[in-house]
């Protein structure tokens, strides 16, 4: 996934450390802490457990119990690895959906060039696991951590970290907080210019992406590198709109450096991409015109590696451009059946505490027998709603559905489904577990 010069800090990262660190995790010993896991697995070693290939529903695990497709996993991260490197794009997938550095190594290994953070707890995690390019999307202004960081970046000359820079009194902030814990390297920032009036973060105006520029220039402790954004918060986004907001990112990118705002830098460094409108970062990042140094042009798209079949289902690129491939949903939520009050409602045994429900409820998908194992569509099966412990099933006349049998749902919103657990079964087509995914939140 390089960008378009040969520099090393576009490079793809090696990804033999994090993966190193990442497979240690199958140390871990399996007990209570986890969901869902084999009560007779008590005590071994994730490594063990796995060598065992158990199967997801005779293999005695509990419900409910959250699996991750093996082959969707596979899927996506190889279809977002020759995304980035048709449109000659960088790729730092944002790590907080998924907290989990077994991914992350995989995301690596699939040519990204670092992982992208939103606070700092999150790149903690990374650096514990060996991630030597962190892109922190918010503009840090914690002392503790900017402490924290300034140590990481003395202790290791090859860790190279870019955050956002939004206001005059963040770059000072940053400046008092790193001269403080005498920082030996300047931070890199990036000018965050926001999406439009109401939008979340960044920087309203050029003027204002100006001042904060000049703000980075005085603080001995910062040197500007580029300019990004989130165009996932443009009101009332369409393709239009999108498309006019980043050549507004694009021209600032390019005023800036008629100005010689980078000066210092090694590459310029320009970033959007959400998991919504990545189709509209490649084409407009296209356009980009030659500028002083060479460009690092950063996708930082993150839902991707497991997507969904609700909120992202809806709005992925890919259905805008279907010749460009198709992502796969990977989760299913198993829970089952453990009252049956009436013949129009069911309640399963899985509720809030395991299922993404921010903005769409569990979509009933299959159900798994409990007197034969065989697997059938849920048709006339629908979730109504969820309690803390509890989901609420609708049933339709002649729906077949009983005490005991499992059923298997698809979930909305992949941040909010991996963060409910801890150790995540990877699961391949027949029901075999070949892996379980460590999660951090």
């Amino acid at each position: 996934m390089a960008a378009d010069h040969p520099t090393g800090h576009t490079a793809p990262h090696p990804a033999n450390r994090p993966a190193s660190l990442a497979a240690g995790l199958a140390e871990e010993r399996v007990d209570h802490r986890f969901k869902a896991l084999p009560p007779d697995a008590e005590g071994l070693t994730v490594a063990t457990l796995t060598a065992e290939r158990r199967n997801l529903f005779t293999g005695g695990f509990t419900t409910p119990v959250l699996a991750l497709s093996a082959e969707s996993v596979e899927h996506n991260l190889a279809l977002l690895e020759a995304y980035a490197e048709r449109h000659g794009l960088a790729f730092a997938p944002h790590g907080k959906t998924s907290m989990a550095p077994q991914l992350f190594a995989d995301q690596l290994k699939r040519g990204a060039w670092g992982i992208t953070a939103a606070v700092p707890h999150q790149a903690r995690v990374y650096r514990a696991y060996g991630i030597g390019r962190i892109f922190l999307a918010n503009e840090l202004v914690d002392a503790v951590a900017l402490r924290w960081l300034a140590g990481e970046m003395t202790a290791d000359p090859e860790f190279r970290f870019i955050c956002y820079v939004d206001s005059v009194r963040g770059a000072e902030l940053m400046e008092e907080a790193l001269s403080a814990a005498g920082a030996t390297r300047p931070v890199d920032v990036v000018v965050e210019l926001g999406a439009g009036k109401g939008a979340r973060t960044g920087a309203r105006t050029e003027a204002d992406c100006a001042a904060v520029a000049d703000a980075v220039a005085a603080a001995g402790s910062l040197r500007l590198v580029g300019v990004a954004g989130y165009e996932g918060e443009v009101p009332d986004a369409d393709p239009e709109r999108v498309r006019e907001w980043l050549r507004r990112l694009v021209a600032l990118t390019a005023a800036f450096d008629a100005e010689k705002r980078f000066t210092g830098a090694d590459e310029i460094v320009i970033s959007a991409g959400g998991s919504a409108w990545f189709d509209a970062v490649a084409d407009v990042f296209a356009e980009i015109p030659e500028l002083s140094f060479p460009v690092l042009k950063l996708l930082r798209s993150g839902a991707y590696v497991s997507h969904d079949d609700g909120h992202y289902k809806h709005l992925t690129p890919f259905n805008r451009v279907p010749e460009e491939g198709a992502l796969e949903p990977a989760f299913r939520l198993w829970a089952q059946v453990v009252s049956r009050p009436s013949d129009e409602q069911a309640f399963l045994n899985a509720g809030k505490r395991d299922a993404a429900y921010d903005l769409d409820l569990p979509e009933a998908q299959v159900v798994r027998s409990a007197r034969d194992g065989s697997v059938r569509p849920a048709a006339g099966i629908t979730v109504t709603g969820l309690s803390d412990q509890h989901t609420w099933v609708r049933t339709e006349e002649g729906a077949e559905l009983e005490v005991g049998d499992w059923v298997g749902m698809g979930l909305s919103h992949p941040c909010t489904s991996f963060d409910k657990w801890q150790l995540i079964p990877l699961v391949e087509a027949d029901g075999t577990v070949s892996d379980y995914i460590r999660t951090f939140f």
